[in-house]
């Protein structure tokens, strides 16, 4: 009986170490006071420039095992400030981001690839207003200190994702293309190669 209750307990000891996360992985952490995310839609041509207040990420990146990371990305849509609060209740209503049925878009990467020095492509799946398509993403990383810093921009069709639904699926109105900047501060992130 002791020699059982000895082997299970090393077969738990195992599988704790084997379930759980990595160290690196555990403090890889999103700073969001150093963080931000915009976007700009274009009005009748002009531009119009919004970001969002609230998001969070998971992020699991040692630049060296890059086939292993995962990256998890999560924005509030209730968040979106463009300096008008007609605007951002009209966004938030059905035609556009409907917050009450989908209060969040996400992304969720599949892929990491190294693509030059401190250059990365994350490949995943964008998540918005219940539908999902894939995208790239180009990513510029930065390190100073214990602050590893990702920029980069994309771009989304918005009617891919009935954003801007109705009487608004006019693009000479409202251009299809938005594009999405984002600089994302890490901690604990390893050393850049």
């Amino acid at each position: 009986m002791n020699r059982l209750a000895r082997g299970l307990a090393l077969l738990a000891v195992a599988l704790a170490a084997l379930l759980a996360p990595p160290l690196a992985q555990a403090q890889q952490k999103l700073l969001p006071a150093q963080s931000e995310i915009s976007f700009v839609s274009r009005q009748m041509r002009s531009p119009v420039e919004g970001r969002f207040r609230s998001f969070d990420a998971q992020v699991v990146l040692d630049p060296k095992q890059l086939a292993a990371a995962k990256i998890v990305f999560t924005v509030d849509l209730a968040s979106a400030t463009l300096g008008s609060t007609e605007t951002e209740t009209e966004l938030r209503q059905p035609d556009w981001f409907d917050v009450k049925k989908f209060p969040q878009a996400t992304f969720t990467s599949s892929a990491v690839k190294p693509v030059g020095p401190r250059r990365l492509e994350v490949v995943g799946t964008f998540s918005l207003k219940g539908r999902s398509r894939p995208l790239s993403v180009p990513v510029a990383l930065t390190q100073a200190g214990g602050t590893t810093t990702a920029t980069g921009a994309f771009t989304i069709r918005r009617l891919d994702f009935k954003v801007g639904d109705g009487d608004w699926t006019d693009t000479d109105l409202i251009a299809n293309d938005v594009q999405v900047k984002f600089k994302l501060a890490l901690s604990g992130v390893a050393a850049l190669w």
